[in-house]
Formats: C-alpha cells, structure tokens, sequence
C-alpha cells in the first residue's frame, strides 16, 4: 500500500516538475539548477522507500513464515 502511494506521489511529482511552466525548471529550454536538484531528490527518495518497502516485505514474509 504504501509502495504504491510512494510511486504515486513520485511519479506526479516528477511529470509536474517536467511541465512545469513557471520558469523555474527550465530556462529558455533548458533544465535549470533546480529542475537537477528536484530530480535527484525525487529519484533518491523514490529509490530508497522502495528498498525499505521490500526490506519491510521480506521482514514481514521471514516472520510470518517462523511463526
């Protein structure tokens, strides 16, 4: 559930920021300083709640499968 609200919320966030129109991502066509920096941090996060996600996952399975 929570992995899907994470891709969810990422995947928005990074199609808003690739239209965004107020001139901040992009400069005459170009992606700006914060276009890159909004980016990493969007792919950074959506990488690392995924590994937790399946870390949590594999957890819950181990433990289930002791029990």
């Amino acid at each position: 559930m929570v992995g899907v609200l994470v891709t969810c919320v990422w995947t928005t966030f990074v199609k808003n920021l690739i239209k965004d129109g107020s001139g901040l991502a992009f400069e005459d066509g170009h992606p700006t300083a914060y276009f890159w920096v909004h980016l990493t941090l969007a792919v950074v996060s959506f990488v690392l709640g995924t590994a937790i996600g399946l870390i949590g996952l594999r957890s819950l399975r181990a433990l289930r499968a002791t029990s």
